[in-house]
């Protein structure tokens, strides 16, 4: 949420409210990312209507600052957010803005932009960094640097609260009972510990629905992945000895854990038991394999965060890599947007407080370089996690070699980068001049449908731009029509185009295109081109929406035929008002729009595969309104199927636990609705 300040500018104070100033209080809708604290509420004062820009509307904004530590918020005309900073003193900070020295080129166009500012004071400089960091990753301001993958990273969780805890993948809050490990740095790297933990600790994976209602092992208890506690084949004591025994692995204690297993493993062979000796090698094995992926691990290194930053021709690349309880748990490489002319240092100081704003922070934070608020980050972090996090660039011994590691890591992720954007723009460059657009396209979007004769039908949009596929833009279009014939892919075709750009006309206008684009980082909401997986068909029905909303000059519509005998490499295209060609069989631009219809078309299977798959596995019980998992589970135990459900009468319903005498009716109701209404009353 983003504060709610005056629509003609103005400051919020922080003050102390009591019952007689309700009338003069604006409540702030801002979160303030602080563990401590109470909630603050915000006095308006309004600036009056002077009609200045830039630098004069700065000046008359500091003469009302205090001398207060807050947040300022630069805007143009429009509203748009161009800035958003914190100040230990409000009013010397945007006083600067305002004292007319030599900026740099961004901070000059920025102050030459600014039609209004807004204000937030804060309670201390702490929380000013974090309400900072919150608004920069939801506002998302134009010159401010950017973090531009902000997922959330996945943990191994062992369920608690239950008689057999299961190991699982965790993506998401952390609200359910038990224990976390983590974070990774992918969900394939948690995928392949946790099966290489189930063959070492043997512990269960489905979940707590299909574990109550087995009646004999699973296909993984065979394997010897699992140690079957559904159906007791392991004592409930025996499988928490296991559980006990993987906490304490995933928490530190690996060597502990091995040297019991191997003791176990010894005595099994002393007493000539040596199918049980043998599953404790097998155990042995696979723990060493899970160590064996894990890369650099150091007895020093209990606990931390390694970012390392590589900063080199406008682009910064930011390697982190995860260590939790002794063990790594991998990396990743981030490319914040921000400008050329920052420092590499700048850029890790502003993508550590958006980096920690919404995930959980270790105790020890180690930088490759030193960065200008370094004790006030690290304050301002341990406010918020409710212990001491500890923020240091190493300089010798064992934390350099792993930030040396980090390093080595992020100038290859960068060359890599820079590789792939020059290879990117030559690619858009030949795009636009095969079709003779007059300029490289910034916003490529990509169109197909997927369907088994007509039905779950789905359509797939992909979106390519300078810096490749952009797959949080993705969408599917679940096909809904019910005038549609099935299987025809023109009406799902014109179906798809006119809820994708329906929507777009009414949340962001119509584009202006007799300007040239704005060149900056930024991704435009409106398409360049599209590209229509199919051939003149396709195109005529795509050029009739096209027409109809009015947009024919807005976007530039590509049919891309799959050509004779459906070749690659034979691809014929049918570009808006001109005739249709081929490209030569190795021409780089012809590879590029394969690329993309490739993409396009996984796409469209995949969410077609996904909807299929829901379909196919559909309960009735899950279209009757109010009844949810605990209902649907005692219904089933109690008459076996969903069909035996359908044909219950009421006294049977309300013999079932739970199934009160309107829920009853409601079901009985769902299933025979075309029964007359005396009937119902049975």
């Amino acid at each position: 949420m983003t504060p709610r300040t005056p629509d003609d500018g103005g400051i919020l104070y922080d003050e102390n409210v009591t019952e007689d100033d309700d009338d003069d209080i604006v409540e702030a809708d801002v979160d303030i990312p602080s563990a401590k604290g109470p909630d603050i509420a915000w006095r308006e004062t309004p600036l009056p209507e002077t009609g200045l820009t830039g630098i004069e509307l700065i000046g008359e904004f500091v003469k009302q600052l205090p001398n207060s530590p807050g947040v300022y918020r630069m805007l143009n005309a429009d509203g748009d957010v161009l800035y958003v900073g914190k100040a230990r003193s409000l009013k010397k900070r945007v006083g600067n803005y305002a004292a007319g020295r030599v900026h740099s080129n961004r901070i000059g166009r920025m102050v030459r932009e600014t039609a209004n500012m807004e204000f937030v004071i804060t309670r201390t400089e702490t929380e000013a960094l974090l309400l900072e960091a919150n608004l920069i990753k939801r506002l998302r301001p134009k010159f401010n640097v950017l973090l531009r993958d902000d997922k959330s990273f996945p943990y191994i969780l062992i369920s608690g609260g239950h008689r057999a805890p299961a190991i699982m993948k965790h993506r998401g809050a952390r609200v359910r009972k038990g224990d976390y490990f983590g974070p990774f740095a992918s969900a394939t790297a948690v995928g392949r510990t946790i099966n290489s933990l189930q063959r070492a600790f043997l512990l269960r994976t489905c979940t707590d629905s299909v574990f109550e209602t087995r009646t004999r092992p699973c296909l993984l208890y065979q394997i010897k992945r699992c140690a079957g506690p559904c159906t007791h084949e392991i004592s409930d004591e025996a499988y928490n000895t296991l559980v006990a025994e993987a906490r304490d692995f995933l928490s530190g204690k690996s060597q502990n854990v091995k040297a019991g297993i191997a003791e176990a493993m010894n005595q099994a062979s002393e007493e000539l038991d040596f199918e049980r000796a043998a599953v404790y090698r097998d155990r042995l094995a696979a723990l060493s394999h899970v160590q064996s992926h894990q890369g650099i691990n150091l007895a020093t290194i209990e606990e931390a965060d390694v970012f390392a930053i590589h900063h080199e021709g406008g682009l910064s690349c930011i390697q982190v890599f995860f260590y939790r309880t002794g063990q790594n748990w991998g990396n990743r490489a981030y490319f914040p947007k921000a400008d050329p002319s920052l420092t590499g240092s700048e850029v890790l100081n502003a993508f550590l407080a958006q980096f920690y704003d919404d995930k959980p922070c270790p105790r020890q934070i180690l930088l490759s370089e030193q960065v200008e608020e370094m004790q006030l980050l690290s304050d301002a972090l341990t406010e918020r996690a409710g212990y001491r996090v500890h923020i240091a660039a190493p300089q010798r011994g064992d934390k350099r070699e792993v930030v040396d590691h980090a390093l080595a890591n992020a100038r290859e992720a960068h060359g890599r980068k820079l590789a792939e954007t020059s290879s990117q723009s030559r690619l858009l460059s030949g795009f636009a001049e095969t079709f003779g657009l007059p300029y490289p396209p910034r916003r490529i979007e990509i169109y197909d449908n997927s369907h088994i004769m007509g039905t779950n039908a789905v359509g797939g949009m992909v979106v390519a731009g300078p810096d490749g596929f952009l797959k949080s833009q993705y969408r599917k279009f679940n096909i809904k029509s019910e005038e549609l014939t099935p299987g025809d892919d023109f009406g799902m075709m014109r179906e798809v185009m006119t809820r994708r750009f329906s929507r777009l006309i009414k949340e962001n206008g119509k584009p202006d295109r007799s300007q040239p684009p704005v060149e900056d980082d930024t991704i435009p909401v409106w398409p360049d081109v599209i590209l229509i997986d199919g051939g003149q068909g396709q195109m005529t029905a795509v050029r009739a929406i096209l027409a109809e909303l009015d947009i024919t000059d807005s976007v530039t519509a590509i049919g891309v035929a799959k050509g004779v005998d459906r070749d690659a490499g034979r691809e014929r295209f049918f570009p808006q008002g001109k005739p249709s060609f081929t490209l030569p069989p190795r021409d780089p631009v012809l590879y590029f729009i394969q690329r993309l219809r490739d993409e396009a078309h996984r796409f469209a299977i995949g969410s077609h595969r996904a909807r299929r798959k829901k379909e196919m596995v559909k309960n009735p019980l899950d279209e009757v309104s109010g009844i949810g998992p605990t209902r649907k589970r005692a219904l089933l135990q109690h008459f076996g199927t969903a069909k035996a459900v359908s044909r219950a009468g009421i006294p049977d319903l309300l013999s079932v636990p739970g199934i009160s005498e309107t829920v009853a009716r409601q079901i009985y109701a769902h299933f025979h609705a075309k029964m007359p209404e005396k009937n119902l009353r049975k």
